[in-house]
């Protein structure tokens, strides 16, 4: 049985890869409990309260096969109130399991960086050769982070592969977090019987994937050599707008609002859509839609 380390295992995707995998391999959760979206694991799964910067991560990697890398500091306010803390969460945490991979005899290295890499699309769909230009410290350091992954690949042959997620969204988000994205925030304004708000007119587009979708991602990278040494992006290439998000939402709730619109954010990226052909070529296809997977925040 395969030996899998999920760091941030209590975390939005961190939970749903330990719902897919501990069933098949003995899985073993990293997190210090910064982010967590569930309190609980099965039975079967061993979980350690500590973090990726420590000594007994490094002890935890030595002893696994698999490594998926989801624990960071997720705030981008953060990251520019902080971006010290933040480099040193995610650079040097993602550098430490990296060192101690050196050491182990590991099948696989997933880590998870983020389509903040990117910045302003410069033009569209975003496939993994547009230009990187991160707008933010959190951007920055998810995209040190690979720039890693890519070297200790080809300079001390790590089986390493990058995951760049555009929007992912699940039940587990938190609408409480202010950080959280906008699915959530309308879906707990809508269970209100309020108006969805959005900032600017709805045309902005993005593309929301399921996080069941990227574990299926995940496990493809797992199981496929030929993810090795790559950077995938992560989403379904299709564009939905904000209007129709919130229409979508209104509609699961049998609701019949008129959307509220507020001045735009600055700096609001006005369009943004993946393209996949990396992650399809390892056999990766999205099968939730956007309806489906906005019905399970209700189910």
């Amino acid at each position: 049985m395969k030996r899998i380390l999920i760091t941030g295992g209590l975390g939005q995707v961190g939970s749903y890869l330990v719902d897919h995998f501990h069933s098949s391999a003995e899985v073993t959760v990293l997190d210090n409990l910064s982010s967590p979206t569930r309190k609980d694991v099965p039975d079967n799964v061993t979980c350690i309260t500590d973090d990726i910067r420590s000594e007994v991560a490094r002890e935890l990697v030595s002893d696994t096969d698999i490594v998926i890398h989801t624990a960071a500091q997720i705030s981008v306010a953060r990251s520019v109130e902080e971006p010290v803390f933040d480099a040193d969460n995610n650079v040097f945490g993602t550098l430490n399991l990296l060192e101690a991979a050196r050491e182990a005899d590991l099948e696989r290295f997933v880590y998870f960086s983020s389509a903040a890499v990117y910045g302003n699309p410069v033009t569209l769909p975003i496939d993994e050769t547009h230009p990187q230009d991160p707008m933010s410290p959190y951007g920055a350091s998810k995209l040190s982070g690979e720039k890693y992954c890519m070297m200790y690949n080809r300079v001390y042959d790590i089986p390493t592969v990058s995951i760049r997620p555009f929007n992912i969204y699940s039940p587990r988000q938190d609408p409480s977090n202010p950080y959280s994205g906008v699915i959530s925030k309308f879906m707990e304004r809508a269970r209100a019987g309020l108006s969805p708000r959005i900032y600017g007119d709805g045309g902005q587009t993005r593309d929301f994937i399921s996080v069941h979708d990227i574990v299926e991602l995940v496990a493809l990278t797992i199981n496929d050599n030929r993810a090795i040494g790559q950077v995938l992006n992560a989403g379904t290439g299709k564009t939905t707008t904000i209007n129709e998000l919130a229409a979508v939402i209104l509609d699961l709730h049998d609701q019949q609002i008129a959307i509220e619109h507020n001045e735009p954010l600055t700096g609001d990226i006005r369009h943004s859509v993946a393209d996949i052909s990396a992650a399809r070529s390892i056999g990766f296809e999205p099968t939730i839609t956007l309806h489906d997977g906005l019905k399970e925040f209700l189910d």
